[in-house]
């Protein structure tokens, strides 16, 4: 949202979205390569019931747009739209509505219109971000937005929300470092955390949110300057 909320507002010319997990990706690259109708055709003609979604997620993924659609069905059928390993279908859902609760379809397909229009402004690689961050972290005028799985501290949520959730923090705080341009983080409020960044002299803020239970929590901002947050 933060990559697709700067093109739309203008305040960027282009912007590449970095994705590890393939299932996720697959639908980045639907909607990029210009496929966005077609699967958007696929979640209007979809029929949803428990036998056609057990079914569809059990089929064998014969192209990208398969992957995609998987994925996006999931999202709205599986308990707070998480993808891990271990996560199921939901039950009763949100009012009583059970597995239809998130499923919108002329909503999702309206969103792939808008991203449709928006998708030559948009680059998706799969990969590592580590890796894929290097030809962009010496220039001035670019800007990393970073949303790390939460890990860091003993923090369990990033273990099962996400499919790839080990990651190195130390090395990413280093590579933030080296950052010629601005970046912006988020981050759960751990100690750990805010001690990485003092190390390295970036600055922190705490921000409301909730979680996929409703629940109000505190999140960690991290960036080289963050005066403007008031």
């Amino acid at each position: 949202i933060i990559s697709l909320t700067a093109i739309c507002e203008g305040l960027v010319d282009r912007a590449v979205m970095i994705e590890l997990d393939e299932d996720v990706a697959a639908v980045w690259t639907v909607i990029v390569e210009g496929q966005a109708e077609q699967l958007a055709k696929r979640i209007l003609t979809f029929s949803l019931t428990l036998e056609n979604v057990q079914e569809a997620l059990t089929k064998p993924i014969l192209s990208v747009q398969d992957r995609a659609f998987k994925t996006i069905l999931k999202n709205r059928t599986f308990h707070g739209g998480i993808l891990a390993a271990g996560s199921g279908l939901i039950k009763s859902g949100e009012a009583g509505r059970g597995l239809a609760s998130r499923w919108y379809p002329e909503t999702l397909a309206r969103r792939l219109a808008s991203l449709h229009i928006v998708r030559h402004k948009l680059t998706v690689l799969t990969g590592d971000a580590f890796e894929l961050t290097a030809p962009y972290i010496n220039d001035a005028k670019a800007a990393f937005f970073i949303d790390p799985p939460y890990s860091a501290g003993g923090k369990n949520a990033g273990k099962r929300l996400y499919t790839h959730f080990d990651l190195d923090h130390t090395r990413l705080f280093d590579l933030c470092s080296d950052m010629k341009g601005d970046f912006l983080m988020t981050y759960d409020n751990a100690d750990e955390v805010k001690k990485m960044a003092s190390e390295r002299l970036f600055q922190t803020r705490l921000i409301a949110m909730k979680n996929t239970h409703h629940a109000e929590m505190t999140e960690l901002v991290v960036g080289k300057n963050l005066s403007w947050m008031k």
